[in-house]
């Protein structure tokens, strides 16, 4: 690269950084795939764990709950400020501390005994995993030059759909051979691997101009999105968003991040710079990370009921049937780049949004005999689709931002996605929840009362009754599979008006095809920054 002089162009990466970029990145994917791949991979264990010991612990389903949510909430808190610390303390110690604290956790959660302590340790998990996803990109977009950050982020953001597709098949296959402790306890050579490929490959960078640190706008983001989080579980958990338990936590959490955003505009030092949310591009990339993710992750939550529920297929199967959906975004995602060149971010987010409402619409069709390849066909389009809207966004959020505050950024990006993602589980679950219960109601008149009310609560729930009345059972297995599936048919609409809503943000204020920029004025020619480390 040269400037217009003749003179060589200056990178602003080190050239010992940017020799070993692809490894670093191969480093980043790893941390941030055991991260993700084990915020799914529990769901495949719940009914083990239930289970009295020694099979399980004996976890209620309240519980059960919590041993997922603890996780998420305390991950979903802390992303702001786990990105914020990265800038200013340094992005791989921050990656250390977090990688390890997630390993400690892991193995505390494999050696509970009781389902408190189950419940404690996945809280820690939390803790340090929400200081590895935003160090991953951060660092990422401190290693990469400016026209291969879009390739990097692709293959970022594939290593997420992997590890959200493999979760499932992992979780089967431990459990198939080994306690239900396994499936945390396996992070733990995996955390030790990739500490010593931190320690000697990944660099150090963080903002030379971090400016005063900001307590009242980390404390007011930390106390804001844990009481938004926590009233969207808590609506999810009892399928009412109208109960007082639930609206004073969403409206005090929304409250506290209104007085957070007030705080910013204000401060002299603010922990992010809130008028990059004036910039449309910005805008309707972060909210398109939410849309996405809340119709996904509903539709993922409905759709392992109905593999194993209804379909009567194993943990195992229902894992390799959503693998479409992983080798679609592996395959797609580090390529979206050059089809974002070609066409514009608009043009291919909005198209990327089209095909996962479309294929989140296709389980409206499907009944208890849909044909296998039809599902597997449906999710590698909904796979094709993320994958072109997840890089793309991602690259319009990091990129908007200064490399400096590639952290803040890379929280920003995250939260949205974290909290997107538990509002979809919570309020697509809720209308699944709602819908089957009154369907089934009708078919529940001859149990006792007390039997009425909890065969009512779930599909899970009614067949265990079924399954206790023997034969006598059979019309009532009948009766919850045809609710099932008319609860999920409305659930699927409601996720795909989701996505098209999200379809309609895209289309208008994500920006068209850009003209190539002189190769003076890019980024990439300044200065290394002073924070940079070798």
């Amino acid at each position: 690269m040269s400037t217009p002089s003749g003179a060589p162009a200056v990178s602003r990466i080190p050239e010992a950084v940017h020799r070993r970029r692809w490894a670093i990145l191969v480093v980043l994917m790893f941390s941030l795939l055991i991260v993700v791949l084990d915020n799914s991979i529990l769901n495949v264990a719940v009914k083990t764990i239930a289970s009295p010991s020694p099979t399980g612990i004996g976890a209620t389903q309240s519980e059960l709950e919590w041993a997922i949510n603890s996780y998420t909430l305390v991950f979903a808190g802390l992303l702001f400020t786990a990105g914020l610390l990265g800038d200013r303390l340094g992005r791989k110690k921050v990656l250390l501390f977090g990688i390890t604290l997630f390993g400690i956790g892991s193995a505390l959660a494999a050696l509970s005994d009781t389902p408190g302590q189950l419940i404690t340790w996945r809280a820690l998990m939390g803790f340090g995993a929400a200081f590895v996803m935003p160090a991953t990109l951060a660092v990422l977009m401190n290693v990469f030059e400016r026209d291969e950050q879009p390739k990097a982020i692709g293959i970022w953001a594939g290593s997420v759909g992997l590890g959200i597709a493999i979760g499932p098949i992992t979780g089967g296959l431990l459990l198939e051979h080994f306690w239900w402790g396994s499936i945390f306890l396996v992070n733990v050579p995996v955390v030790i691997i990739a500490l010593v490929a931190m320690a000697l490959l990944v660099p150090d960078s963080k903002d030379p101009r971090p400016g005063r640190l900001d307590p009242v706008g980390v404390a007011l983001s930390i106390i804001g999105l844990v009481l938004l989080v926590y009233g969207i579980i808590r609506g999810g958990e009892l399928a009412d968003f109208t109960d007082v338990t639930v609206l004073l936590p969403v409206i005090g959490g929304l409250a506290v991040l209104v007085v957070f955003v007030l705080h910013e505009k204000r401060s002299a030092s603010p922990a992010i710079d809130v008028s990059y949310f004036k910039k449309p591009a910005f805008s309707a990339a972060v909210a398109a990370i939410a849309l996405v993710f809340f119709a996904l992750m509903g539709v993922t939550f409905f759709s392992a009921f109905y593999m194993q529920s209804v379909r009567g297929w194993s943990a195992l199967q229902s894992g390799l049937l959503i693998l479409p959906l992983a080798v679609a975004q592996m395959l797609f995602a580090p390529r979206a780049r050059i089809v974002v060149a070609r066409f514009g971010a608009r043009a291919v987010c909005t198209a990327g949004m089209l095909a996962v409402a479309l294929g989140l619409a296709a389980f409206a069709f499907f009944d208890a005999d849909t044909p296998v390849w039809i599902m597997c066909v449906v999710f590698f389009v909904q796979g094709t689709g993320m994958a072109h809207v997840m890089p793309p966004v991602t690259v319009a959020v990091m990129q908007a931002l200064p490399r400096e505050k590639a952290g803040s950024g890379s929280a920003v990006n995250n939260t949205f996605r974290q909290v997107g993602g538990a509002l979809g589980i919570a309020v697509l679950g809720s209308v699944l929840s709602t819908v089957y219960r009154g369907d089934i109601e009708n078919h529940l008149g001859a149990l006792p009362a007390g039997a009425r009310d909890a065969a009512g609560e779930s599909i899970e729930a009614t067949l265990a009754i079924a399954e206790k009345l023997g034969p006598k059972g059979a019309p009532l297995v009948t009766a919850a599979h045809d609710a099932f599936m008319s609860a999920m048919h409305v659930t699927a609409l409601g996720s795909a008006a989701v996505a098209l809503v999200g379809t309609l943000v895209v289309a208008l204020w994500l920006p068209g095809r850009e003209p190539a920029a002189p190769q003076a004025v890019r980024e990439e020619e300044r200065p290394a920054p002073a924070g940079a480390e070798r």
